[in-house]
């Protein structure tokens, strides 16, 4: 009943919801295979997605890591009057950083850059920001200024100015990233946007949720409440295992009624930052054999798209709850021919649930409860 009647509530406020359209973009890898660029670009800055999970991989206190085949971003802007900006929504994150003037990276060329001149409303400080990639770094400086995210109009919003780049961003179409993380994984101590909506009154709910659609348009941020167009049959809410990412336990992985993966429990983070399903080498190695994929002279691990109808699907269960992925949803078709949407982190046991997951599943990130909500995407 409890949360029966935590619904009703969310539900009754819905015309409070701020809502921001999400773009699915073309990803860099897609631009680069286009170039004849992604054998180059892909042996000189690997994709090692727990760099962003684990600070003991790099010398800064927020790493990052390349993922090339992010794809969706929503446009906010800064300043007044505003300057507009692609971003990605990132829950594996905390800061708001994006381009600026001060910039003189090649990163910085072909995105838009904020002028802090062209601002009224900007404030300037000497404190630096550093956010370290596998690959790179961004460098740079906090200033303050307003942003409108959605319709929500947050002043004194501290954000990043980069003035350096790493180069694999010179690919990506967004500009920069809004982080919706914790405040503990925040660079420079910087209050996050979301953080500042609560504590300022702007949403009507301590919450925001997240539809992905495969096509280029349709999917959605929404703050403050969630929205149940984008979703069918009941929300399963799973409590934090720790509030730093939206990290949760999660009990296996099977097949058939046959655990593939997660023995015996294993830890999950719901990460919008993060384009695939990622989990330790050897769990992706068996997940990756018992959907019949291989592993082309390049590297990819591919299947025949003819395939696709026969493969199985896959089941994550969570918190007694048991989440389906079929095969249509693990599998990436492209011109280029057909993969898994399945990434190795190595040796850590953690799993990350990006946007392979997330477009199957209406996502809800519930502060006030510290949870997560999965119903499933319409």
């Amino acid at each position: 009943m409890k949360w029966a009647a935590v619904l009703f509530g969310l539900v009754a406020l819905s015309e409070c919801l701020h809502k921001i359209p999400l773009i699915k973009g073309k990803t860099a890898r897609q631009a680069l295979q286009e170039q004849g660029l992604w054998e180059e670009y892909r042996s000189r800055y690997p994709y090692n997605p727990m760099v962003k999970f684990d600070p003991s991989l790099a010398v800064g206190n927020e790493p990052m890591t390349n993922d090339a085949d992010l794809s969706y971003y929503g446009v906010i802007s800064i300043g007044t009057p505003p300057q507009s900006f692609k971003v990605i929504f990132d829950t594996g994150s905390s800061n708001l950083w994006v381009p600026s003037t001060f910039c003189n990276s090649k990163a910085c060329d072909n995105h838009a850059k904020f002028n802090p001149q062209k601002s009224s409303t900007f404030k300037p400080t000497s404190k630096p920001l550093s956010i370290y990639y596998g690959t790179g770094s961004l460098t740079g400086v906090l200033g303050y200024d307003t942003v409108q995210v959605g319709g929500i109009i947050i002043t004194d919003q501290v954000f990043g100015l980069s003035r350096t780049e790493a180069p694999f961003m010179v690919y990506m179409q967004a500009d920069g990233i809004l982080g919706l993380a914790f405040p503990v994984l925040s660079a420079s101590g910087a209050t996050p946007v979301f953080d500042n909506m609560m504590t300022k009154g702007l949403v009507s709910q301590d919450l925001f949720s997240v539809y992905l659609s495969s096509s280029v348009e349709g999917s959605m941020v929404t703050f403050g409440g969630l929205d149940s167009s984008y979703y069918t049959g009941d929300i399963k809410w799973i409590p934090l295992s720790l509030e730093t990412y939206w990290q949760i336990s999660m009990d296996s992985i099977t097949i058939n009624g046959k655990t593939v993966g997660c023995y015996g429990g294993c830890q999950a983070i719901v990460d919008t930052g993060t384009s695939l399903i990622v989990g330790p080498d050897s769990d992706i190695i068996n997940l990756n054999t018992w959907v019949g994929a291989y592993t082309d002279p390049y590297g990819d691990v591919t299947v025949t798209c003819s395939n696709i109808d026969k493969m199985p699907d896959l089941n994550f269960n969570i918190n007694g709850h048991s989440f389906t992925i079929p095969a249509s949803a693990y599998v990436q078709q492209t011109d280029y021919g057909c993969s898994t949407g399945f990434g190795s982190n190595g040796h850590y046991q953690q799993w990350i649930l990006g946007d392979v997951f997330i477009r199957q599943y209406y996502t809800i990130f519930d502060r006030s409860n510290q949870m997560v909500g999965l119903a499933k995407s319409v």
